[in-house]
């Protein structure tokens, strides 16, 4: 196996025995063959759209098995093999509707003609001779811009499946996946093409947060500033961790009345600020804090815990019992919850004794969505103009157990009295409940919720920039980034995308970066690593 895809890969170069995540080499191997059976459908859905013919069950099944890929995701070899078999089977119905319309079929050997073996070992085998030093290219730094679009498709395609659930879709969003996963599979485009598919990958990720946004607030309303406890209620308990919420918002409907309090965790804590998710009077607060405690923080939970996405690594057996998935996440020997009927998970925690009383562990503020933020946008250009407010810090990304991410949580701490920190995503969770004060009623400290709600960071900021009659890159404003997994990638090219420079990125750089195409970002983009938080904020402020 070899994969480089995270931040924690191993040694900072690569996986080769084992996953850090905890990913085996036989599901590593599962993942690539996916990925390479993928690979072949796109390139039948890259022809058929020269004539005219799309399948949307292609297009959502393309997304969620690319979504399936993740780190952290799925790890549940049976669900491969049938998604592997399922890619071919799409693919080959496809080739029949392209070729009665005209289109080219004859895509010679590769991906497009590969026939799965039917046994999970025959897989496994196939998927060793088709990872992601196999692409063709002897450039090294084309691979590792093919590298960097597959796992900036991956973020993509997991923001795209999340929308599509809620009702939102767009064809160029699905289009461009497949043209970027049909791309890797060639060795005839330049340094150059491949510059402007990795930007190319940042619009569609820009388009998928968009309707990932307008799914969510269409739906759910737009997020309220909300006072989120952080303690637990005497009774029964069920805590839901990852990203989705249409499973959270089934979830609450289905245990109302039945005397169970329903916790987040992780990125779930800013589902509390949606007007529709705030009525259900026993969605109660957040339990935990950072990633690098989830496994310590599970095996106290007292309750059943469901896991929507890619949230933690695999489960410890010593309570696995009380977890269940749903969603694109799996795992060998846990439940999995396929059709959105959460009666096994309200059993189990009715089960489980629940917390044995009250507990007050103080409370955090979510919601500073951009309608939230820029509702009082006035106050905020006045507060600038008047020099209260010198600088912002937009402090977001992911979280992890890799040493170095205290910088983040130093970096805060630091962070002059006349500046605002503005967040989103679970790295937060290194600071969220820190009380930094306001200024002029203007929180120091602004939760904008997930790391799909990039969008709407990217909205506040150009909102601000057309008040001051500014570019982005003029405002007083800073971006220090960390990042984790692919949907980080892809938030990252969505910023390059839109021309946003001087971005501080760790804790550490990408391993799929060569020297050279780091260095086209660094000309480019003034793309730097994180120093320490005194030099940067030096280098910054002056």
């Amino acid at each position: 196996m070899f994969c480089y895809q995270c931040e924690q890969t191993a040694k900072g170069t690569g996986c080769t025995v084992q996953g850090v995540c905890g990913k085996k080499p036989e599901v590593a191997a599962l993942q690539d063959l996916l990925l390479y059976t993928l690979m072949g459908l796109s390139q039948v859905a890259v022809e058929g759209r020269k004539v005219g013919v799309t399948d949307r069950d292609v297009n959502i099944f393309t997304v969620k098995a690319a979504f399936s890929t993740l780190t952290n995701v799925d790890f549940d070899p049976d669900r491969f093999k049938n998604l592997i078999h399922e890619a071919a089977e799409k693919r080959d119905q496809l080739k029949e509707k392209v070729k009665a319309a005209g289109g080219n079929v004859d895509l010679h050997d590769g991906p497009a003609e590969f026939n799965p073996q039917p046994t999970l070992e025959g897989l496994v085998k196939q998927g060793e001779d088709v990872g992601l030093k196999s692409y063709p290219g002897d450039n090294p730094d084309i691979l590792s811009l093919k590298h960097t679009v597959l796992f900036g498709i991956k973020g993509v395609s997991a923001y795209a499946d999340h929308a599509q659930i809620l009702g939102e879709e767009d064809d160029k969003v699905y289009a461009y996946i497949h043209e970027g996963l049909a791309a890797i599979q060639r060795d005839d485009l330049s340094l150059d093409d491949w510059v402007g598919l990795a930007l190319k990958c940042g619009e569609a990720a820009l388009k998928a947060m968009e309707l990932l946004d307008a799914g969510n607030t269409g739906i759910y309303g737009h997020p309220l500033p909300t006072r989120v406890p952080l303690g637990h209620k005497k009774g029964k308990a069920i805590l839901v961790s990852g990203h989705d919420l249409k499973d959270l918002e089934e979830l609450l409907k289905q245990t109302q009345g039945k005397g169970i309090y329903i916790y987040t965790h992780g990125e779930m804590l800013p589902t509390h600020g949606y007007p529709k998710l705030k009525k259900y009077e026993h969605f109660y607060g957040q339990f935990g804090t950072a990633w690098q405690k989830q496994i310590k923080e599970f095996s106290d939970f007292p309750g059943a815990i469901l896991m929507t996405t890619n949230c933690i690594q695999r489960p410890k057996n010593e309570y696995k019992d009380n977890i269940f998935t749903s969603g694109m996440v799996g795992w060998p020997g846990v439940p999995h919850i396929s059709d959105l009927n959460f009666q096994p998970v309200i059993d189990r925690a009715l089960a489980l004794p629940g917390f044995q009383e009250d507990e007050d562990a103080g409370e955090v503020t979510v919601g500073f969505a951009r309608n939230a933020v820029l509702g009082v946008a006035d106050k905020v250009i006045e507060a600038v103009k008047n020099n209260d407010i010198r600088h912002f810090f937009l402090v977001a990304g992911c979280d992890g157990a890799k040493p170095g991410r205290n910088y983040y949580t130093e970096f805060v701490e630091k962070v002059p009295k006349d500046c605002v920190v503005l967040t989103l995503a679970c790295g937060k969770y290194r600071f969220f409940d820190k009380d930094l004060g306001d200024i002029g009623g203007i929180p120091r400290l602004l939760d904008a919720g997930q790391c799909n709600d990039a969008y709407s960071a990217v909205q506040i900021a150009v909102a601000l920039a057309n008040a001051f009659n500014v570019d982005v890159n003029e405002l007083p404003l800073s971006l220090i980034i960390s990042w984790y997994e692919q949907k980080a990638v892809c938030v990252l090219l969505a910023l390059l995308h839109l021309g946003i420079k001087g971005i501080r990125l760790g804790p550490s750089l990408p391993a799929f970066l060569t020297p050279n195409v780091l260095d086209t970002l660094v000309k480019n983009f003034d793309i730097k690593p994180i120093a320490t938080p005194d030099e940067d904020l030096k280098a910054i402020l002056g």
